[in-house]
């Protein structure tokens, strides 16, 4: 393994094969050779010897990586750590008690093998989380609903208060005459129907009154038509397990839009992250960043904040980058 030369090097790997083939083919002394580089007579002996038993690719910088650690934690015992980390959720403290090693040693095995926290294990099932990105816009599509109780009339209590957001809900169904049991306020429930792509991060999503087959069908059209528009050609789309998603409906929609329709495994969230992690930047960037008086003012909202998501925010999963910068060179046309 070859790496950089510092910038206080005497030496470039140009001028060491210089200096070694002044001293191993042309004779010139070692003295004089290391004179002429300005180099003492040891460095110029050492890069005549390698240059003897390696040729010009010795003068590069090797590894400083020795070639056996005799003091090295043995795999057994790093195998124990590993299983302590994922199976129990360990810290080295406790990890190193069990092991009769020094807890700055359990750290460093916990570095090495890329578990030294926790967020880089999935807490349900203990295992590494395994991150995939695809490799080009539109191979893949997340798509999932996201769920928030409507705003009533005047604010709801996150910021008016509990006692004034009961007050706001009444009046609301008042206003509409909508009740749920037991003639309780009921104010409804705003279905967030999203989409992102996932190499690019671009999101799509539309607010509705329910989460039916039909809904999903025709946000996943629109979705598709606005990618295109954007130079991107959907090939999958990835969703959950609910029941929009497992109807004949969507399985036709799928088909007649060219798309294949994936699922994730019951129960395992996980696969489909991307998606769920916009839904926590939904909400603390749009949902209840502010007050709303109004459903139909967060409603009028997103819009806005979804393009500057799109446009403006950096996301860290790309670079800190917006995702329509990862749009560019779609057409080759920098190429």
């Amino acid at each position: 393994m070859s790496h950089a030369t510092h910038v206080n090097a005497a030496l470039t790997p140009r001028a060491r094969l210089r200096l070694a083939r002044l001293i191993v083919e042309d004779g010139w002394p070692i003295a004089r050779a290391a004179e002429r580089y300005d180099v003492s007579w040891p460095t110029a002996k050492r890069w005549a010897e390698r240059y003897r038993r390696l040729g010009e690719a010795g003068m590069n910088d090797a590894s400083s990586r020795p070639h056996h650690s005799p003091r090295a934690t043995p795999q057994p015992v790093v195998r124990k750590i590993v299983h302590l980390r994922w199976k129990q959720r360990l810290g080295p403290v406790q990890i190193a008690d069990q092991v009769s090693l020094a807890p700055s040693t359990v750290h460093k095995v916990l570095v090495r093998c890329r578990i030294n926290r926790l967020t880089h294990v999935d807490r349900a099932t203990g295992e590494p989380i395994r991150r995939y990105e695809h490799d080009h816009p539109g191979s893949l599509l997340h798509q999932d609903v996201k769920k928030l109780g409507n705003i009533p009339d005047g604010g709801g209590w996150r910021y008016v208060g509990k006692h004034q957001g009961a007050h706001n809900r009444q009046a609301t169904r008042d206003r509409t005459g909508i009740k749920a049991r037991k003639y309780h306020p009921k104010v409804g429930t705003c279905f967030v129907h999203t989409v992102i792509d996932d190499y690019t991060r671009l999101a799509y999503a539309e607010c509705h009154d329910d989460e039916t087959a039909a809904t999903a069908a025709a946000v996943l059209t629109r979705a598709v038509v606005w990618f295109a528009v954007r130079g991107v050609s959907v090939e999958r789309v990835l969703t959950d397990n609910g029941g929009c998603y497992r109807s004949f409906l969507w399985r036709d929609t799928c088909t007649d839009l060219g798309i294949t329709p994936k699922r994730t495994r019951p129960y395992r969230p996980q696969t489909n992250g991307k998606i769920e992690r916009f839904h926590r930047t939904l909400a603390h960037g749009w949902a209840f960043k502010k007050l709303y008086r109004s459903e139909n003012a967060r409603r009028a909202a997103l819009a806005g904040w979804l393009h500057e998501y799109n446009h403006h925010r950096p996301h860290t999963a790309i670079g800190g980058s917006a995702p329509i910068t990862r749009l560019t060179n779609l057409t080759d046309q920098y190429s």
